[in-house]
């Protein structure tokens, strides 16, 4: 009996013409392709197609297979599609919760990919200041899954996504101590920082950075927006302490680390045994998240 695979290999063989084609397209090798196709005619009891010196045409045998060979595929297509329906897969809406930076900065990959793959499942976003108000807001079932900074006492599944790195941010022409990509927060003591907004989740994370260099900061402007904070510190307002993953490409500011690191670790975590939606996301998530992007790593590495 034909095999699915077997059959596959057919068509491809048959629309390319060429079994050097229809290997690089099936990604298979060349006598892996041959094997299957020999199998297939011994199965059948007569040869499909005819190798000629440049080329392969189908026998009558071939052609006469061959739109059947087509409507197995298609149906094996529609089989699957059915299934990930009934499974809620293709359709349906997926509710996620997460905080201001994560949303802008590593969410955006991973959504993409999704959309792609899943065109009929519709998102919804809830965006929060403060990793205490997504786990809140995970508890009180507004959404499907959160993806954050790990929440306290959680008994729920989660699942580790990687940990993302804080950098500084200066004007393109800011004074440091020193050319190795780094700078020890104690020298911008003495400079008004841009800051972000009370209840902002970052606004502790930037305090407990300072506090640990030995000064509180003092803000020159604060902002809710985490994208807003590198534009207004490359543009000259004073010192800001970001994600490294909110930073855009074509950045015009310089980028620093710390020369104490910086880090939080960043989950995605549900209430329960996930459905198939979620766990469909999670997978995707895990692959295609934006914890540090290419792009900085090339800006810190200039320093």
């Amino acid at each position: 009996m034909a095999s699915l695979r077997q059959l596959e290999y057919l068509v491809t063989v048959a629309d390319e013409g060429s079994f050097t084609r229809a290997a690089e397209v099936l990604h298979v090798t060349q006598p892996a392709l041959s094997h299957q196709m020999r199998a297939l005619e011994r199965g059948v009891g007569g040869p499909l197609l005819e190798r000629l010196p440049r080329a392969v045409r189908l026998t009558p045998m071939g052609r006469a297979m061959l739109p059947h060979a087509r409507a197995a595929l298609a149906d094996a297509e529609r089989a699957r599609c059915a299934a990930r329906q009934a499974s809620g897969l293709e359709h349906g809406e997926l509710q996620i919760a997460t905080v201001y930076s994560v949303s802008l900065g590593v969410l955006p990959p991973a959504l993409r990919a999704w959309r792609r793959e899943r065109p009929g499942v519709d998102i919804r976003l809830f965006e929060y200041r403060h990793a205490d108000e997504l786990r809140d807001a995970m508890l009180a079932g507004e959404a499907d899954i959160a993806v954050g900074p790990p929440p306290q006492a959680w008994d729920g599944p989660m699942w580790t996504l990687g940990t993302e790195e804080f950098v500084v941010v200066l004007p393109a022409d800011g004074a440091t101590e020193g050319d190795d990509g780094t700078v020890d927060l104690a020298t911008l003591a003495d400079c008004a920082w841009v800051h972000y907004a009370p209840g902002n989740g970052l606004a502790e994370i930037v305090d407990q950075a300072c506090g640990t260099a030995g000064f509180r900061p003092n803000a020159a402007v604060r902002t809710e927006q985490s994208a807003t904070a590198p534009i207004l510190a490359a543009a000259g307002l004073g010192p800001a302490l970001v994600p490294a993953n909110v930073i855009p490409p074509r950045f015009d500011g310089r980028v620093l680390r710390p020369k104490e690191p910086i880090r939080r670790d960043l989950v995605a975590y549900a209430r329960g045994g996930a459905d198939p939606l979620t766990a469909g996301f999670v997978e995707v998530l895990r692959k295609k998240a934006c914890v540090l992007p290419a792009h900085v790593t090339k800006l810190l590495s200039a320093g």
